[in-house]
């Protein structure tokens, strides 16, 4: 049943949740295994869980022995082909005390664009939560080029919430709402609810790009947000550092109300 309110993702059938690269690569790899934990109690209950998991190429960028993100496609597809392998297998682990299996599924917006592929992909995923696994989803970076790209994993979580039919969203940041204005400006007041029919034209959410490792940032989240709401996802965004209380309905975060459908 769809998550109307915030206390109510407590509940929820089915959840897709999204992490960004900063969030978990790099010194930040600590998270995972926090990250985990939260969907393995959600799990517990007999939620399904979706997750969407930024990361490949920054995680493979230091065994490429890189200094930074590179700039050309190339190099970027070859960190995302290594580092897609090693951000799986530390999910795997930090899932194995759980006794909860995982799988991987690479997409690009032509697969969900392609009715053919895109039946294919809701197939494969519905029948993953069927046997209880979790998917973990992911641009595939290593054939992904612009003309393909999702552009960011924001929107592509809100795709998948819409392909499955998802009761909520749960966008991971690096801070614990949404804001009036950048969370830098003294100025800056937490946004706490936004209903589906509020005019956001007033509104500055900050860059549109966090950090080095990943593109994305609060501009890209409300546009994600608003995607969802209008096929009737209620959304929350908030700290990858809270995602254990958001899946437990705690009072946190920005919740965009879902259009009632």
């Amino acid at each position: 049943m769809t998550a109307r309110t915030r206390a109510e993702l407590a509940s929820a059938e089915r959840i897709v949740v999204k992490v960004g690269s900063s969030s978990i690569s790099g010194e930040s790899s600590w998270r995972i295994p926090m990250i985990v934990q939260a969907l393995s109690a959600a799990h517990r209950r007999g939620a399904e869980i979706v997750l969407v998991s930024s990361g490949a190429i920054a995680t493979g960028i230091p065994f490429l022995q890189l200094d930074a993100r590179p700039n050309d496609l190339a190099t970027q597809q070859a960190a995302a082909a290594v580092g897609q392998n090693v951000l799986v297998f530390r999910y795997l682990e930090a899932l194995r005390p759980f006794g909860i299996v995982a799988g991987q599924v690479l997409l690009t917006t032509g697969d969900l664009e392609n009715p053919t592929s895109r039946s294919n992909a809701r197939r494969a995923m519905e029948r993953l939560l069927s046997l209880r696994v979790i998917p973990i989803v992911n641009e595939n970076d290593t054939v992904a080029t612009q003309e393909i790209r999702f552009g960011d994993n924001d929107r592509l979580a809100a795709l998948v919430a819409q392909l499955l039919n998802a009761d909520a969203l749960v966008l991971l940041s690096d801070v614990e709402s949404l804001y009036t204005k950048p969370p830098t400006d003294p100025a800056a007041e937490a946004i706490d609810v936004i209903a589906a029919d509020d005019d956001l034209a007033g509104l500055e959410f900050g860059s549109s790009v966090v950090n080095s490792v990943g593109t994305g940032g609060a501009a890209t989240k409300v546009s994600a947000a608003r995607m969802a709401t209008a096929a009737g996802i209620g959304v929350l965004v908030t700290s990858a550092d809270l995602v254990g209380k958001a899946l437990e309905g705690a009072q946190i975060g920005t919740w965009f109300e879902p259009t009632l459908r």
